[in-house]
């Protein structure tokens, strides 16, 4: 039996030795991990093994404090999940006040409190007609005060605004509000999230933005500097990364990446946090084409990033704490949509990467959660968690199944032509012509577009989810839904084109507008979209059947009855369009009957959204998030995506240029340091260095040190550039099951020149002759950072990085 003396930065003495099986010690032979570099890689496997041991030391204390601080680590998942539920229906209900009350100020103020949105402003004498947002021009509400009433006195020249008509005057107004919050909201983002201003205190030494400034910690004065402009050897000479506003769009791709195992330091902070709520308040309040919904799901994820890191099991566990982002993400749809059930779907079929059945739970209480918070906190003022939440009475008919397919082949082919739209104008004309430089100007002249060609239409000047609302509502007496509720052929005439107007300006400001640097998502415009159309079809069919209710197409409808319901086929084109962009199913098929309250139109949803997936994946193989991924080069891995390898093998991918470390060489810390800088230089600072050691028959790798690990232990050395460093085969170690983000000023009782204790002697390896499926499901099912090629007699021959795989498919998918 071994002993494992567990000693933790900071002690001043060794605890009891715990006693360990030889196979654990040997399990514990991945060696130490410190904290990841911003834009690298989660090693899934190491941190799987770390908090195997973690719970084994718990669950091995078998005392009364034993037993209470197992159910201790039981319990804090449970309360961080409630937490990030509660916290984020809390954010999103400040959002969506602050949304209406800025959406509203473009147009006049409450004189009863300048703070109020018109809905609070207005009073209205019974909830149907409380369920309206705003107030139709001829409804009358003394305390809403235009900003031409409430500047006519000191401004007008006889019946005109400073000589000017009063709708003149109405649009500038209404222009300079939106330029000026859309404004705002780019400059917050810009000069707030932009990615090169994020260094924290996990970018140490080699990668920190700061590291060649003065005043650096006399333990890092033997390594390079890191000024870009100087070349050479021992020299950083590193190409720029992409610059990156945290804040700007949806931030759902960025969050796809970061669950599949990679590392954006700063993204799911408390200034991104900031930044995105009042942004997105902002930006919506503009009235830009564009919506708060996706937004919710970042934002849920950086609430759910801050709380558990005041919590050990997740901070120092990237693949842990990845679980409550999985958690998080379904909460932030939660509360967009008003549907807990379709965010655990949605979070499982678009997001999350890893979703094992004990995250799916801890989803849907965290789901649940923040729609229970967000339904007390009750942001509409009418008790609907969203404002488009309707109900119909009436059921379908069979006859309607093709009109219900139709729909679905204009939401595929909308979202396929959307998604290749939008992503040739963001790649050719927003980054390749003097847009890229001037964003804020682009914001600009995308307002005063949007404000130019919405103003004078009614439904165009609506905000997203009243449109939405209006469009999927059922008419009833009492209600006219602004205008949509009409059944005179004239009438008819007039709203069927301007829907058709509404539909073709939306459309074309959102290909335009969505990627501009604010806060901005995707879902409301394009539910707009296909609501606008299957308003149309749905019009145009009721007008067909009063006017010719003896053709056998309109047979179960019964004589007197209104048997075809407009607003069904606006909520089912909605939902269509939806999928056809974003290329979700189920998880959008149950958001839909979790708006409606009702299970009645699950054929006709589910059919439309499977016709328009279908059609879009013909079209467009990927949906607008996968199209981004590659618009930013984010290392996005996709696991559901299956690739012809012919005759290729591993051999083919196989990189045998890395830099090596050999035991029989002597390796100082000039030398490492070396090795590790031309690594960097080359564009492999997120890889590592095989370590070999000469044998009668070749070179055998006895471990992996990876480059993160390398720059830290170098750090620490690094006043003594002509040390000897020395790696070797070992079995166990006092810190092999630790991961420490420093070892500074901290009395280790090791050689700090042994540099076995960071090397991983026990990594992935596959032979030459494998086939190439077998290393992408390494990398995919088990969450591999790296693979290390060796030939039949188990010498070493190369390795495959996580980089270097993805880099070969995306030449892969070129070529097909």
């Amino acid at each position: 039996m071994s002993v494992l003396a567990l000693w933790v930065p900071g002690m001043t003495s060794y605890p009891p030795a715990v006693p360990l099986d030889s196979a654990l010690l040997q399990a514990m032979a991945n060696g130490i991990r410190v904290w990841y570099a911003s834009f690298s890689s989660v090693d899934w496997l190491h941190d799987a093994i770390k908090d195997s041991m973690r719970l084994l030391r718990l669950r091995r204390r078998h005392s009364v404090r034993g037993r209470v601080l197992n159910n201790l680590d039981r319990f804090v998942g449970w309360l961080i999940v409630t937490l990030v539920g509660a916290l984020t229906a809390c954010v999103a209900w400040l959002i969506i006040r602050s949304e209406s009350w800025l959406f509203d100020l473009k147009e006049g103020y409450c004189s009863d409190g300048w703070w109020k949105a018109r809905r609070f402003c207005c009073p209205f004498m019974d909830e149907d007609r409380s369920a309206l947002v705003g107030v139709a021009e001829d409804d009358q509400c003394p305390a809403w005060l235009p900003w031409m009433e409430a500047l006519g006195p000191a401004w007008e020249i006889g019946n005109r605004w400073i000589g000017l008509e009063r709708w003149s005057g109405e649009y500038i107004a209404y222009t300079v509000m939106a330029c000026l919050l859309s404004l705002l909201s780019c400059l917050l983002t810009i000069y707030l999230t932009k990615s090169t201003t994020f260094v924290t205190s996990k970018d140490s030494g080699l990668y920190s933005a700061t590291f060649d400034k003065a005043g650096s910690t006399p333990q890092l004065d033997g390594l390079p500097s890191k000024h870009l402009s100087r070349t050479g050897e021992g020299h950083l000479d590193v190409m720029p990364r992409k610059v990156m506003y945290f804040a700007s769009g949806s931030g759902i791709p960025e969050i796809k990446t970061i669950l599949s195992g990679f590392v954006i330091h700063g993204y799911l902070g408390g200034r991104v946090l900031f930044t995105k709520s009042l942004g997105l308040a902002l930006s919506v309040g503009s009235g830009l084409s564009l919506g708060k919904e996706g937004p919710f799901v970042h934002i849920a994820c950086c609430v759910g990033n801050i709380i558990s890191r005041f919590f050990q099991k997740y901070e120092t566990n990237e693949g842990r704490r990845r679980e409550i982002l999985s958690a998080a993400s379904a909460a932030g749809v939660a509360v967009a949509f008003g549907a807990p059930i379709g965010g655990v779907l949605f979070s499982l079929e678009e997001v999350s990467y890893y979703f094992p059945p004990k995250v799916m739970w801890r989803s849907f209480f965290c789901a649940m959660i923040a729609a229970v918070t967000l339904k007390f906190l009750d942001p509409f003022g009418t008790g609907k968690l969203v404002l488009f939440k309707v109900t119909y009475d009436k059921d379908w008919h069979y006859l309607e199944l093709p009109v219900f397919a139709l729909l679905g082949v204009f939401g595929g082919v909308y979202g396929a032509y959307f998604s290749k739209l939008n992503y040739r104008w963001s790649k050719h004309i927003r980054n390749k012509t003097w847009l890229k430089t001037h964003p804020a100007a682009e914001v600009l002249l995308v307002t005063l577009l949007t404000a130019g060609t919405c103003f004078l239409n009614r439904y165009t000047r609506m905000g997203g989810p009243e449109l939405v609302y209006n469009l999927f509502a059922e008419c009833s007496s009492e209600k006219g839904h602004e205008g949509l509720c009409v059944r005179e052929r004239e009438e008819v005439n007039a709203v069927l084109s301007a829907i058709g107007v509404t539909l073709l300006v939306k459309g074309a400001l959102t290909i335009i507008t969505f990627g501009i640097k604010v806060p901005a998502g995707i879902f409301i415009p394009t539910l707009g979209v296909g609501a606008c159309f299957g308003r149309i079809v749905g019009l145009a069919l009721q007008t067909l059947q009063a006017q010719r209710p003896d053709l056998p197409v309109f047979g179960f409808c019964k004589q007197g009855e209104d048997c075809i319901i407009p607003g069904v086929y606006a909520m089912v084109g909605a939902a269509a369009t939806l999928s056809g962009v974003t290329r979700t199913t189920v998880s959008l098929a149950v958001i839909m009957f979790e708006l409606t309250d009702s299970l009645t139109y699950t054929l006709p949803v589910s059919l439309a959204v499977l016709v328009a997936k279908t059609i879009a994946d013909r079209i467009e193989p990927k949906g607008i998030y996968d199209l981004v991924i590659d618009l930013n080069n984010l290392p996005y891995l996709d696991a559901k995506r299956q690739y012809i390898w012919g005759a290729l093998m591993v051999t083919d991918v196989t990189n045998r240029k890395v830099d090596v470390i050999r035991t029989v060489q002597d390796n100082t810390v000039k030398s490492l340091r070396d090795k590790l800088i031309s690594a960097v230089n080359a564009g492999n600072g997120d890889s590592g260095f095989p370590i070999l050691a000469h044998a009668e028959d070749g070179e055998k790798m006895i471990g992996y040190i990876g480059a993160n690990e390398l720059e830290h232990a170098l750090s620490i050395v690094a006043e003594n550039p002509d040390a000897s460093c020395h790696f070797h085969h070992t079995t166990s170690h006092d810190l092999l099951n630790l991961s420490i983000s420093s070892l500074y000023n901290t009395p280790l009782p090791q050689d700090l020149y042994d540099l076995s204790i960071y090397m991983d002697q026990a990594p992935l390896t596959v032979a030459a002759h494998a086939p190439l499926e077998l290393v992408q499901q390494l990398f995919v099912k088990l969450g591999a950072k790296y693979v290390v090629v060796v030939n039949d007699d188990g010498t070493y021959q190369g390795v495959i990085d996580r980089k270097t795989w993805l880099q070969f498919l995306h030449r892969l998918e070129e070529k097909e």
